[in-house]
C-alpha cells in the first residue's frame, strides 16, 4: 500500500495549456480539437472500409460515401447530446436537479462515454431506417473507427488534467495540479492505449484480415465487448468521480464499472449471433 511519503511528487504535470488557441476572446480548447480530430479521423477511416466492397456481405458495400458524408452530422449531434445527458443521468443528476440550469454549464465539465453511445445508436437506427442501410452494417462500420474518437478524447482528459488516477508510487506517475500534491496513475493514457490504440488494431484486424464485417454485428459486438473489458481494467487504477465516489460501500467498485459489465454480455451476444446468421446464410 502507498504512503504519503512515497506518493509525493514523482513526475510533475506537464505544463500544456489546455487553450490550443486564443485569438481574442475566442479561446479553442484542446478538448473541442480532440472532438473535430476523431470524428474526421473516423469519417475518413469509414469512407475507406466502405470503398471496399470485398469486405462486405455479397462483395458490395451497403453504404455509400455521401451516405456516410451525411451521416456524420448525425454522429455528431449523437455523441455530443448523448454525451451531455448521459453524464447528467449517470454522474450529476441530483446536482442538476437543485440547479436545472447547471445542465447546459458545459464549462463545468461532464461527458460520459455510455450516454454518448447511446445517443449515436439512436442517431445510427434512424439514419439506416430513413437510407434503407442494414442497421447491423452500419453499426459496423461505426464501431470500427470510434476508437480514434476515443484516443484523442482520453488524450484531451490528459492534457486538461481531469479523470486522474488512484494515488500510486509506479515511476511514472504524475502529480495533476487541480488534485493534490500526491502522485496519481495515469488513468487518462491508460484508456487512450487501450481503447485507443490496442482497439483499433483489434477492429482493423477483424475487418481486414478475419473479413468479420461479412458477418454484420461482429465486428459491433467486439467493439462493445472490447471497450468494457478495457473500461473495466481502466477503473481499478482511476479515481471515481468525487459526487459519487465508490459504490455499495466498497472501496474499489465504480459507476463505470457497473456501467461497462453488462456491455460485456451484450457484445458477446452479438458476435454469437452474428456468427450464427452467417452460418445460417451458408
Amino acid at each position: 500500500m502507498p504512503t504519503a511519503a512515497n506518493l509525493l511528487a514523482i513526475m510533475p504535470f506537464p505544463d500544456i495549456n489546455p487553450i490550443a488557441i486564443s485569438i481574442g476572446p475566442l479561446a479553442i480548447h484542446w478538448y473541442g480539437l480532440a472532438y473535430v480530430a476523431g470524428i474526421l479521423l473516423g469519417w475518413a477511416y469509414a469512407r475507406r472500409i466502405a470503398a471496399n466492397d470485398s469486405l462486405w456481405p455479397g462483395d458490395r458495400s451497403p453504404i455509400s460515401k455521401t451516405q456516410l458524408d451525411d451521416f456524420i452530422v448525425w454522429a455528431a449531434l449523437g455523441v455530443v447530446l448523448g454525451g451531455r445527458l448521459g453524464y447528467i443521468f449517470f454522474y450529476d443528476l441530483s446536482a442538476v436537479l437543485r440547479d436545472p440550469v447547471r445542465a447546459v454549464e458545459i464549462w463545468n465539465g461532464g461527458m460520459s462515454f455510455h450516454g454518448g453511445l447511446a445517443g449515436t445508436t439512436i442517431a445510427m437506427i434512424i439514419f439506416a431506417r430513413r437510407h434503407a442501410i442494414p442497421i447491423w452494417s452500419l453499426f459496423d462500420i461505426v464501431a470500427a473507427v470510434v476508437p480514434f474518437g476515443l484516443f484523442f478524447g482520453r488524450i484531451a482528459n490528459f492534457i486538461n488534467g481531469e479523470l486522474w488516477g488512484r494515488l500510486t508510487d509506479v515511476p511514472w506517475a504524475v502529480v495533476f495540479p487541480a488534485s493534490d500534491t500526491l502522485a496519481r496513475h495515469p488513468s487518462q493514457l491508460y484508456e487512450a492505449g487501450l481503447e485507443g490504440i490496442v482497439l483499433l488494431l483489434v477492429l482493423a484486424t477483424l475487418v481486414y484480415g478475419m473479413r468479420a464485417l461479412k458477418s454484420p454485428g461482429f465486428v459491433s459486438g467486439a467493439f462493445v465487448c472490447g471497450y468494457a473489458l478495457s473500461r473495466i481494467f481502466v477503473e481499478f487504477f482511476r479515481e471515481p468521480d468525487k459526487q459519487l465516489g465508490y459504490l455499495l460501500g466498497t472501496n474499489w467498485l465504480t459507476m463505470g464499472m457497473v456501467l461497462s459489465s453488462p456491455m460485456v454480455l451484450l457484445g458477446l451476444w452479438a458476435m454469437f449471433r452474428a456468427r450464427r446468421q452467417a452460418a445460417l446464410q451458408l
